[in-house]
């Protein structure tokens, strides 16, 4: 490994998760995109938000382009995961969560850092998050949500290091 690689531990079984949650992602932002998906409008900035026309005409100028770029880091962070994937019910519990290096080209983190920011605004969006208020504790399904916060703060930490 180059030292300039930024460098996170995850244990398969995450990473097999982390490449299942991508790949939903790719396909909800790939060609075949529903533009009605309230989570597909959450990834699309909303500059104007006093001026429905002025917004709409963005969005409709600009939607493509960013749907299609946020398919792309999806591609590249799906990429890095391919060695994490696997039958995981056919491995056992200690090969599951053994933790592996997991490199990423610095050229990579910001694909990195924007497709696990996109994933927590659909997850966001499904469950109904807007604010801190309406996150559920004991609702499993935050799990996911939180544990990409946490993947995310990961990345950064490691990508500061760099600097």
């Amino acid at each position: 490994m180059s030292e300039s690689m930024v460098r996170i531990r995850m244990a398969r079984v995450e990473g097999a998760q982390l490449a299942q949650l991508v790949d939903d992602f790719r396909e909800l932002v790939g060609a075949h995109r529903d533009i009605d998906d309230p989570a597909v409008a959450r990834l699309v900035p909303d500059p104007y938000p006093a001026d429905e026309d002025s917004s709409r005409a963005f969005r409709d100028a600009t939607r493509d382009d960013l749907l299609d770029r946020r398919a792309l880091d999806a591609d590249i962070v799906r990429s890095a995961l391919v060695g994490m994937r696997g039958d995981l019910g056919e491995m056992s519990q200690s090969a599951a969560f053994t933790e592996h290096d997991l490199d990423i080209p610095p050229s990579d983190v910001d694909s990195w850092m924007r497709t696990l920011t996109a994933l927590r605004l659909v997850i966001a969006d499904r469950l109904g998050i807007e604010n801190d208020d309406d996150h559920d504790p004991d609702d499993p399904r935050f799990g996911v949500y939180d544990w990409l916060g946490y993947r995310l703060e990961l990345i950064i930490d490691a990508a500061d290091e760099l600097l």
